[in-house]
């Protein structure tokens, strides 16, 4: 058995280099909706301080005119429109347009010009306009938040890398209602799809 790290195996086979951020950087806000920031429901874990850290960095995103997108999981009143991931997760049902449950969490509530994706699975991409919403806004950059880091985090990471866009996970602005999987995902993300940076430091190399 070998003595090396994950860090040095990963390193070895030449992974984890940096993709930066390029000229036009856009904020992505994953599923920050009251059931994620509830323990009772989906929430719990480090999600609470990540969506108090997102608030600030929402905060630069507007000031330096970004582009910005939030995602909510949204399905049918009758569920009609249900499929495998609810299966795995029928809980996922209650998100339905108008329940409680599957509203943005107040500070952050979108303002006009922004986009709100609905989305049925894990990633903001799939089936959902945000990628040719940010290509349209000559988006060279995609600056992630949200939860969980485990699920529709790492879901949009990797599809936002599988389109072309340089990614960007911003640590303390993602959480999970476990902090095992969210360590270990942002380990991953980071060696194979992301660069890794704390909001302060999105915020210093996008000044």
């Amino acid at each position: 058995m070998s003595n090396e790290s994950d860090a040095e195996i990963y390193a070895r086979q030449g992974m984890g280099n940096r993709s930066g951020i390029g000229k036009t950087p856009a904020l992505v806000i994953v599923d920050y909706v009251e059931g994620f920031a509830d323990p009772a429901h989906f929430g719990g874990g480090n999600i609470g301080p990540a969506i108090a850290e997102t608030v600030r960095l929402l905060a630069f995103a507007r000031s330096h005119g970004w582009p910005i997108a939030h995602t909510r999981v949204v399905y049918a009143d009758d569920g009609s429109d249900a499929g495998v991931f609810t299966l795995k997760a029928p809980s996922l049902l209650k998100l339905t347009e108008t329940a409680a449950l599957s509203q943005i969490v107040p500070e952050l509530t979108p303002v006009p010009g922004e986009l709100i994706v609905r989305k049925r699975g894990a990633s903001g991409f799939f089936n959902t306009p945000l990628a040719g919403w940010l290509t349209f806004r000559h988006v060279d950059t995609v600056v992630v938040a949200g939860c969980t880091t485990s699920g529709c985090v790492r879901a949009t990471v990797v599809d936002a890398m599988q389109h072309d866009f340089r990614c960007i996970v911003a640590t303390d602005c993602v959480g999970d209602r476990a902090i095992g999987p969210h360590d270990a995902n942002l380990f991953d993300m980071g060696q194979k799809y992301a660069d890794l940076m704390t909001r302060a430091e999105v915020e210093a190399a996008a000044a």
